[in-house]
């Protein structure tokens, strides 16, 4: 008896083992489709169209800060997420209205649709807050970068200021506190601060920093049948 028990538990111990290595496999091989996915011919065209200042260089440094947001859905488990940037929730933007590929992407990528939600900053709604944490956390994971102290901005909150986006949005690594006061759509000029990301006295919790707990890696290829990223229009 004593010996089927081990034996039983053993079994469970390696299921367990196999199931984690399988989970991390096909979270890393997704990461790979979102890096080396090539994006439909014709959409960077578009984007120039709406943003006619962009040379294909800036285009494609868009592409880069959104296969980021992307990854940071991926990384974050499949939870909330909140987009940081104009520019990049543009590109987000068109690449959606090419819906066969678009669902198609977010098939492989995240064996569901992730649907849009407009870019916000920081703010003093909480579940959009929640959202852009977790961006800036997986964000600065990719870039090596310590999210409670940055050292600099990860591409995907410095590229509207890059790239003098008029209607982007603005971050600095650290403004001492100082967080822009003139409402939340994020478009009085001020520029946010990456630091404020990790200061709980801001808005009183740091609700989905760093988190990355979710289903991301546990369900197959087919549509996951919750709400993804784009529930409730962006945390509404």
């Amino acid at each position: 008896m004593a010996s089927q028990t081990a034996l039983l538990i053993l079994i469970a111990i390696l299921s367990a083992v196999m199931l984690w290595l399988w989970r991390h496999w096909r979270r890393a091989a997704r990461a790979d489709f979102i890096r080396r996915y090539a994006f439909p011919a014709g959409l960077f065209e578009k984007l120039q169209k709406r943003r006619p200042q962009l040379a294909r260089k800036d285009c494609e440094l868009t592409a880069r800060a959104l296969r980021q947001f992307f990854l940071a859905y991926l990384h974050g488990g499949r939870n909330f997420v909140s987009m940081p940037s104009q520019l990049a929730d543009d590109l987000w933007h068109e690449f959606i209205l090419y819906t066969r590929h678009y669902e198609q992407f977010c098939r492989q990528a995240f064996g569901g649709f992730l649907h849009h939600t407009p870019a916000v900053v920081l703010s003093r709604n909480r579940q959009t807050n929640a959202g852009l944490r977790r961006v800036w956390w997986q964000c600065c994971r990719e870039e090596n970068i310590n999210p409670r102290k940055p050292s600099r901005l990860p591409l995907l909150f410095a590229l509207d200021s890059k790239l003098q986006i008029a209607d982007g949005f603005s971050y600095v690594v650290d403004c001492r506190g100082q967080i822009a006061r003139a409402g939340d759509d994020g478009r009085s000029g001020t520029p946010y601060c990456g630091a404020d990301f990790a200061d709980s006295s801001f808005d009183g919790d740091t609700d989905g920093f760093g988190d990355d707990s979710g289903s991301g890696d546990s369900g197959g290829d087919g549509d996951s049948g919750g709400c993804g990223g784009g529930c409730g229009g962006g945390g509404d």
